[in-house]
């Protein structure tokens, strides 16, 4: 029996997953949260399952997500990467270490940037390939997933007035200036997202915070860790796509990943535009006004 999935649903929850990937509201979160409230039973039914349709169809929404990031920072990739080869080059004249010696004012600050994000996405991808599929089993459920925006609502608001305490205490600091250990703990916030209902950028960019990093440094080092987060994850699971869990879905995956990555790229290119000048504060209430709403609606 195919799986049943209307281009209607697959359009609308490409654009939800693009849109609210970037935002700091949970993607996964309102992937579960939004069926249930639309009624869209065929979709509830199937996101608890061990095996089912939607986990693929989510799967192909993340690989346009992660495209619509990669479009929109094209260039910063392009230099980054230049910025490894000429590392390399270096590296043949002073020796391997020079690739991980962080400390070295003379390592070029593209590859520095590029090393770190790639520290950051080792935590998350090791619980991610461990985790991830059991946690969305587990708490792929409408009651879960508003208890988990809300908290994300409260590590939010929190991460903001903790900032602001701490201002006084913490130095700032710039990209070019975070160590291997602040990278890798931006990347391990990453973990909690895999829990339905809190946010993967909203979480990383409360760490980055709390290092030193203002709102828009936070948030463009957390678009940039996300992106081979996203893309990674997408590509390992992709294979379920392709197999027997795809059959029927494949034609509205394929439509609801090319809304998910133009609506990515909108939504952050408005995020990078928000974070120059304000705060995590609205997306806080946010989540925890409708996290609180969702957990009355459900519970």
């Amino acid at each position: 029996m195919l799986a049943t999935l209307t281009y209607f649903q697959a359009i609308v929850m490409g654009l939800l997953q693009g849109i609210t990937e970037l935002f700091p509201v949970s993607s996964l979160g309102h992937s579960v949260l939004v069926p249930a409230l639309l009624g869209w039973h065929n979709l509830v039914n199937s996101q608890s399952q061990t095996e089912s349709f939607f986990l693929a169809f989510i799967v192909g929404l993340h690989v346009g997500t992660a495209i619509g990031l990669i479009v929109y920072y094209r260039s910063t990739w392009a230099t980054l990467f230049r910025g490894l080869g000429k590392q390399l080059r270096e590296a043949r004249e002073k020796g391997l270490a020079s690739l991980w010696q962080l400390s070295d004012p003379t390592m070029d600050k593209n590859y520095h940037l590029l090393f770190l994000l790639a520290i950051g996405t080792i935590p998350v991808g090791i619980a991610g390939v461990l985790l991830e599929h059991k946690l969305r089993v587990l708490f792929a459920k409408p009651l879960a997933a508003a208890i988990f925006l809300t908290i994300n609502g409260v590590i939010l608001l929190v991460g903001e007035r903790l900032r602001r305490t701490r201002g006084r205490h913490v130095a700032r600091q710039g990209l070019e200036t975070v160590s291997a250990k602040k990278a890798f703990s931006i990347g391990s916030s990453q973990i909690l997202a895999l829990f339905a209902g809190i946010s993967r950028s909203g979480t990383a960019m409360v760490a980055g915070l709390l290092g030193g990093l203002d709102h828009e440094e936070a948030a463009n080092f957390s678009f940039l860790l996300a992106t081979p987060v996203i893309l990674l994850a997408g590509l390992y699971k992709l294979p379920d796509l392709m197999g027997s869990l795809g059959n029927g879905v494949r034609t509205q995956t394929v439509v609801g990943a090319l809304f998910a990555g133009v609506a990515a790229y909108v939504a952050v290119r408005f995020l990078v535009r928000w974070f120059t000048t304000k705060t995590l504060i609205p997306f806080g209430i946010y989540s925890l006004v409708v996290g609180l709403l969702c957990v009355v609606r459900f519970a």
